[in-house]
């Protein structure tokens, strides 16, 4: 989502974890999606998360939505938070 971005400049390995698939979307085809459907929004959503439990279903559109964010960074704990009670379950 920067100027520079690029397929051949991209990091794929920030996060390593093997359960993690790694796409590129150049057309920016699913940021468009999520910024019209979860968040009402005629942009594109980026560097945001959206939080769903094991009992999500995904027909429209994904739901129930647990939690949501962004930047990431900026809310780092709170995504902690609401990670961490679906981790204790």
């Amino acid at each position: 989502m920067l100027w520079n971005d690029s397929r051949e400049m991209w990091n794929g390995t920030n996060m390593p974890d093997s359960r993690v698939l790694h796409f590129w979307d150049g057309e920016l085809q699913l940021g468009k999606w999520f910024a019209k459907e979860m968040d009402g929004s005629e942009g594109v959503a980026w560097d945001v998360y959206y939080l769903f439990g094991s009992d999500a279903v995904w027909e429209t559109v994904p739901t129930p939505l647990l939690g949501s964010g962004r930047t990431i960074y900026a809310n780092r704990q709170a995504l902690k938070l609401q990670a961490g009670t679906l981790l204790v379950k």
